[in-house]
């Protein structure tokens, strides 16, 4: 049996699974991150990893790689967690040293986006001819193109869309940068403001909508609306065969799925909408990134 290591770092938490081939998850354990300084967060990194084996009652020499999520940008040739701005890792060699560490050379590393995109097009069954994208919303807004099977980077900052700018009925311009208008903080914000109650959450947002408030109900809508501007952006640049839809606000609240793709239809020209079935939410939800991680390690053998 073929297994290897995915270590999703955050700022808040360190998730790491040990897989196999298939992706099916053998053990997985969450640790709290220690933000004091690197070497304290990078002990976190290897507690988490030392764990995850433990679980799955396998050692490192079991191991055939290493999969590494970080968020913000990094050196995939190097190896190094260039600026993250919930972590102290300013351009710190996190694959050096987990090699040296643990003796284990496969070890790869990549933004944590582009590892949860990789699960996702693995579990799609996407033919590696076609052009794949995952957005997910969720803190952020980021996506990941996947073109005939390899990831498109630009010069390393190619898929931030969170930087677009999208109509936005919540800005005093009617224009706002995606991100801005639209991640789960953003509409958090604009809820406290709408209902006038400051420790207002996205999660309040969404059950004041269930519960038929018509403010909550004209808010999502207009919500809609920008994501499916911002998606509309992506088609008409890369004109993908999918797109698959994840982060935290997609994967609790599937009903935008349908919501987003009515709002989409009304800016698509006829020779666009081939897309509209090919929409999809995430089928790993919060495991794609710590499962292509894995993934990840077992394709770099």
């Amino acid at each position: 049996m073929t297994y290897s290591l995915g270590v999703d770092i955050g700022g808040t938490k360190i998730a790491t699974v040990v897989v196999d081939a298939e992706g099916t998850i053998c053990s997985r354990v969450e640790l709290a991150s220690d933000t004091t300084d690197k070497e304290t967060m990078f002990s976190c990194v290897v507690r988490s990893v030392e764990n995850a084996l433990k679980e799955a009652q396998i050692t490192i020499k079991e191991i055939v790689g290493m999969g590494v999520g970080v968020p913000g940008k990094v050196d995939r040739e190097h190896g190094i967690a260039i600026f993250q701005n919930n972590l102290p890792w300013a351009n710190f060699p996190v694959i050096k040293r987990l090699r040296d560490y643990f003796r284990l050379e496969n070890i790869v590393i990549d933004n944590d986006v582009d590892m949860a995109a990789f699960a996702e097009w693995k579990a799609s069954g996407s033919k590696k001819e076609q052009t794949f994208v995952y957005l997910t919303i969720s803190t952020g807004i980021a996506c990941t193109i996947i073109h005939q099977g390899a990831f498109f980077n630009g010069t390393g900052f190619a898929g931030e869309v969170g930087l677009l700018p999208v109509v936005s009925k919540g800005s005093p311009t009617g224009v706002e940068r995606f991100e801005q208008a639209v991640a789960g903080p953003a509409m958090a914000r604009y809820g406290a403001a709408l209902f006038n109650e400051p420790l207002f959450t996205t999660k309040d947002l969404f059950e004041k909508y269930h519960a038929g408030n018509e403010q909550a109900i004209t808010y999502i809508h207009d919500v809609a609306n920008s994501f499916a501007h911002g998606i509309y952006s992506i088609i008409c640049m890369v004109d993908p065969h999918e797109i698959v839809l994840g982060g935290g606000v997609m994967n609790y609240n599937p009903f935008l799925l349908e919501l987003i793709q009515s709002k989409l239809k009304d800016y698509l020209i006829p020779e666009q909408e081939h897309i509209l079935p090919h929409i999809y939410m995430s089928q790993l939800k919060g495991d794609n990134g710590v499962v292509g991680a894995g993934l990840r390690a077992i394709a770099n053998q």
